[in-house]
């Protein structure tokens, strides 16, 4: 029986757990990056900034994969991936840096996410959103 949508949010709500953002260059070649994210409104979001590859490499294709995967399982689940297009979010800023600054609560915690480096990437007025919005979600 595959996985019910409580399990798959429970899994991808799992604290602390890396993605892994497939994206394709102009020439074909895939590009691969760990990412932190946050699972919300039934969509994978993802704090970057345009001067990275794979900004570079959606704004030309949004095509994009997008797996997070552990080796003991969590809710019965190993991993979850997901294939879909990505958009490029940038405004509202007030949005862009909530938004963001969950993703970051995620992983640093609120003593960590006071500091100066996290939030002059919130403040940034580069930083934008990458919406992965899916169109097949596979798990086991």
């Amino acid at each position: 029986m595959p996985p019910t949508q409580e399990k798959i949010n429970a899994f991808l709500s799992t604290p602390k757990l890396l993605g892994r953002l497939a994206t394709v260059s102009p020439d074909g070649q895939p590009h691969v990056v760990p990412v932190w994210y946050l699972w919300e409104t039934g969509r994978i979001w993802i704090h970057s900034y345009p001067s990275t590859q794979k900004i570079a490499h959606l704004d030309r294709n949004p095509r994009c994969a997008f797996v997070v995967d552990v080796q003991e399982a969590v809710e019965g689940l190993t991993a979850v991936l997901f294939e879909g297009r990505a958009e490029l979010v940038t405004t509202p800023r007030p949005e862009v840096r909530e938004r963001a600054e969950r993703i970051y609560q995620r992983y640093l915690g609120p003593q960590e996410l006071a500091q100066d480096d996290p939030q002059s990437w919130l403040d940034s007025p580069e930083g934008l959103l990458i919406k992965l919005i899916p169109d097949k979600v596979k798990s086991w």
